[in-house]
């Protein structure tokens, strides 16, 4: 039976493909139970998908799931997720900023009791200040938005039990957040502490508007707030609107003619409730986006080969 599954998303990593099952393997190779390697290639462009042939040619510990498009980083790690045979699941990426010789802590904590073993950053090398700023603010935003208490500095690295796996699994939405369903499922989770390395080679795939759309994933996923503040929006504009009218009177009824009274302040209103309800449609565009995303009922992702599982490929 196999313990241990390590989930690894790929997409075009073949600079990092050969490094990382190197120090993967050692790790495994130190562990006392069955180990499987799941990668997942997402896509990609380059090489990779024909490394990982190789990879599982030379080992039949080696499985991977081909996707028939780039779906994204977590519809990657969801596929992984759904094929992951291990009582232990192990997410990692490929690009070896997470280092795999952390794994053992991780299951040392699995055996203490503990279902989610999150690694969480203590530093990020060779990372830009404006990287470091918007990661620091995002986790303290998304932590006041959403019901659910999200780690901060945690990534998708991490050990889930087989039971956190199975209901993560059974989860239908498609615009998926990993660390917001493993913070919301529960069970008895931990954290273990690590300095980031930079990327082993290659360029850096998560762009600042695939972190920004992963950030709204998170917080539109995970709660209702921002409906709120729709709502808050609204009624301040009312107070600022009745507050005008006063002012207006006033000025009209015990002071000169002011220029404020004419075309700029009809002008200042104008722009001031086009913003306020552009930002309200926004918010409620985004909800009604994951709604028919929802109802349309496809498959989160399209599988083109699947090598190395009960499954034959196709």
């Amino acid at each position: 039976m196999i313990q241990y599954s390590i989930v690894i998303p790929v997409f075009n990593e073949e600079e990092n493909l050969y490094e990382a099952y190197n120090r993967l393997s050692l790790v495994a190779n130190s562990l006392d139970g069955e180990t499987e390697y799941v990668f997942i290639d997402d896509g990609s462009q380059d090489r990779s998908l024909q490394i990982l042939d190789e990879l599982n040619q030379k080992d039949s510990r080696v499985h991977y799931l081909s996707l028939a498009r780039n779906f994204g980083h977590q519809i990657a790690v969801t596929a992984g997720l759904n094929h992951a045979q291990g009582q232990a699941i192990i997410i990692i990426d490929a690009d070896l900023q997470d280092p795999p010789e952390l794994i053992p802590e991780l299951i040392q904590k699995w055996r203490e009791g503990f279902h989610v073993v999150y690694a969480q950053r203590i530093s990020r090398s060779q990372e830009n200040w404006f990287k470091k700023l918007t990661a620091y603010g995002f986790y303290r935003i998304l932590n006041r938005f959403t019901d659910v208490s999200i780690p901060t500095d945690t990534g998708d690295f991490c050990l889930m039990s087989r039971e956190v796996v199975n209901i993560i699994n059974s989860m239908p939405e498609r615009n998926r957040y990993i660390r917001g369903l493993r913070a919301w499922v529960g069970f008895p989770q931990t954290s273990v502490k690590f300095n980031r390395d930079p990327r082993f080679a290659g360029e850096v795939k998560y762009t600042f508007k695939k972190s920004l759309g992963l950030a709204l994933d998170g917080i539109i996923s995970l709660s209702r707030k921002p409906l709120k503040i729709a709502t808050y929006l609204g009624l301040m504009t009312t107070l600022v609107a009745i507050a005008m009218i006063i002012l207006v009177i006033f000025w009209r009824w015990y002071q000169a003619p002011v220029q404020l009274i004419g075309y700029t302040m009809i002008t200042v209103a104008i722009f001031f409730l086009g913003a306020v309800q552009l930002i309200c449609l926004g918010i409620l565009g985004e909800y009604i986006g994951r709604i028919y995303d929802e109802v349309k009922q496809r498959p989160i992702y399209t599988l083109k080969k699947v090598v190395g599982f009960d499954q034959k490929s196709f």
